[in-house]
């Protein structure tokens, strides 16, 4: 992932700096349609391994994509949301959606973006 201050060829290698990494954008549109806890991320994205699931969130919230809130209780309970500037990459994550339900549509299982 790239720091702050990196620099960028395009502003293409700036978005995918952001947005690159195996669930990243998975994990953005199980948020845009809501607040979900560690374990329902886990749940609804179960190809990702709970290390590689962690380290994504992690990445995703030091970008400030991602806000994440620990509630003081027994076990403990963690939720992951969009902050507003994660709801700015939207349009982009339903934009894929829409392109992979046109031109991959064969290969996805039935649930759709929408749902």
């Amino acid at each position: 992932m790239a720091t702050k201050n990196s620099m960028f060829q395009c502003p293409v290698e700036a978005a995918l700096s952001l947005l690159g990494g195996k669930y990243k954008c998975i994990i953005l549109w199980h948020l845009l349609e809501r607040t979900h806890r560690y374990s329902e991320l886990q749940r609804v994205i179960p190809q990702a391994t709970p290390k590689m699931l962690t380290q994504q969130l992690r990445e995703l919230e030091d970008a400030g994509v991602i806000e994440r809130k620990v509630y003081p209780v027994v076990p403990p309970k963690t939720e992951y949301s969009l902050t507003e500037f994660g709801l700015t990459l939207s349009p982009i994550i339903e934009s894929m959606c829409d392109w992979g339900k046109t031109y991959m549509g064969d290969r996805i299982a039935p649930k759709d973006c929408n749902s």
